[in-house]
């Protein structure tokens, strides 16, 4: 199973999805506010995945995403955005992005998502 950081700004979210990913067999090795404190703890906890939300205060997902790849080439960044939001996650999935969620998401199609990317191809 991964190890996955979770970048999300509401509390409630980071809690729904940290209670999704502890239900299926995922270890949650950090959770964490914005893009700026996601830089700065990545590279202590080298996550599997990190999902991260697009839209937050301080240092936005898109601005995080790059500064990540930066640091680690090889980064399995997830961007997770509400409908509506499509043009971001099109750049998001420009610059390097794995993947991305639509919230509100399904636990399932969660769950897909990061089984696509923590496996081997």
């Amino acid at each position: 199973m991964a190890r996955i950081m979770i970048v999300d700004d509401a509390e409630f979210m980071r809690m729904i999805i940290r209670d999704i990913l502890l239900m299926h067999g995922h270890e949650v090795v950090a959770e964490v506010n914005d893009g700026e404190e996601a830089i700065q703890i990545y590279l202590e906890v080298k996550p599997d995945i990190v999902l991260m939300d697009i839209i937050m205060p301080d240092m936005d997902g898109k601005e995080a995403l790059q500064k990540i790849l930066i640091m680690d080439p090889e980064a399995k960044i997830v961007i997770c955005s509400s409908i509506g939001q499509q043009a971001f996650i099109t750049e998001s999935m420009k610059i390097g992005a794995m993947g991305f969620i639509v919230k509100p998401f399904e636990p399932d199609g969660m769950l897909d998502v990061i089984r696509k990317i923590a496996e081997p191809n």
